[in-house]
């Protein structure tokens, strides 16, 4: 028995001291869990604040501004942009500029006084329900005519989701999210796996060269990623009736875009990582605040500003929003070309990244 003991002990100890070399597994065992409690303490908020809204105030007078005032004050809306018309605020909506639109007639006040007719409308982006749910508050405000008991202030029109379907919410961003896992995975793991196996050695005597050995390596997984957003929207449309409003080419110009960033990201992991064990590991470090602060799960006007500075700079957060607006919204890829412009330059850094890192250690 204590023979036996000594051995397990020794082996403990073994363990123990390879554990204490490999950096990387130390930094994800303290790193992980303080990761996730801070994004959910912190990034993650379910009382939402301060959504991107827009007015058109088409009265012009004291009461109107006052409501206005009123919805300002409540802290719910942060009225942003203002127009003139249905139109313009529909088109705000259609782009991502606005989550909310607050429509005031030309006879607002005449409305004020029918106790049984809404004196103004708030148009909502209903593919987020958690938004419309937010903006639901509203309808409770007071009326700013004090001898007036209108039965509600605000009408309530619920774009793109009317029947607050999650389905519809989930699907198109679930492109995203199973497109950040498999890209970033194939190929955080493609270099290290070369060193595992000896090929890279061999791979380093030909005349490739490391621009052509790191887009050799993406460019199967391009196809991949093409066929992986092919199936999600089959099965969105066929079994979760999903609609689809925008063009077709422009999501897939989208995707083409997210899945050139994703695989650099992998292939910028694979230069750091030493074995497939600390690539996987990378890879689900990058995917948590991913999910987490994309807007897939929680609404992104929720978070504080430097949880959606962080999110600005992860290419989920970008296609969520792209892939939402062509095929919740219908609208089309110059409406959203800001998030296309970050896809792209995501993808030049990380490969520039990628290639200096991969040169340096072959050095």
């Amino acid at each position: 028995m204590i023979p036996r003991l000594r051995r397990i002990i020794a082996m403990t100890g073994k363990e123990v001291r390879q554990l204490r070399r490999d950096r990387l597994t130390v930094g994800m065992v303290i790193g992980v869990p303080l990761l996730q409690i801070l994004l959910f303490g912190y990034a993650i908020n379910l009382d939402v604040r301060d959504l991107r809204g827009g007015i058109a105030d088409q009265a012009g007078t004291a009461m109107s501004r006052q409501l206005v005032m009123d919805v300002q004050a409540s802290q719910v809306l942060d009225l942003r942009h203002a127009v003139r018309t249905a139109g313009e605020l529909e088109a705000l909506l259609r782009d991502g500029t606005i989550t909310v639109g607050i429509l005031v007639p030309p006879d607002f006040e005449r409305r004020l006084a029918d106790p049984h007719r809404p004196a103004a409308q708030l148009l909502v982006d209903g593919s987020d329900p958690t938004i419309l749910g937010v903006a639901r508050r509203l309808l409770d405000m007071p009326s700013p005519l004090a001898d007036a008991a209108p039965d509600r202030v605000f009408e309530l029109r619920s774009y793109y989701n009317p029947e607050r379907r999650s389905a519809v919410q989930i699907v198109p961003a679930l492109i995203g999210v199973i497109l950040t896992l498999t890209m970033v995975l194939f190929t955080s793991v493609a270099i290290v796996r070369e060193r595992e196996r000896g090929n890279l050695e061999l791979l380093i005597t030909t005349p490739v060269s490391t621009l052509e050995l790191m887009v050799g390596k993406i460019l199967p997984y391009i196809a991949v990623g093409l066929i992986q957003v092919t199936i999600v929207l089959l099965v969105g449309e066929t079994l979760f009736k999903v609609p689809f409003r925008g063009e077709v080419a422009d999501l897939y110009l989208a995707a083409l875009a997210f899945i050139a960033a994703s695989l650099t990201l992998g292939l910028l992991i694979s230069t750091a990582a030493k074995t497939q064990f600390q690539a996987m590991q990378m890879t689900i470090f990058v995917f948590l605040p991913s999910i987490l602060l994309s807007g897939f799960m929680f609404p992104f006007d929720g978070m504080p500003a430097f949880a959606r500075g962080i999110a600005e700079v992860l290419p989920l957060t970008h296609f969520v929003r792209l892939t939402r607006g062509i095929v919740l919204r219908g609208a089309d890829i110059g409406e959203l070309a800001d998030d296309l412009w970050a896809l792209i330059a995501f993808f030049v850094i990380a490969m520039t990244l990628a290639i200096l890192r991969f040169s340096k250690r072959l050095d």
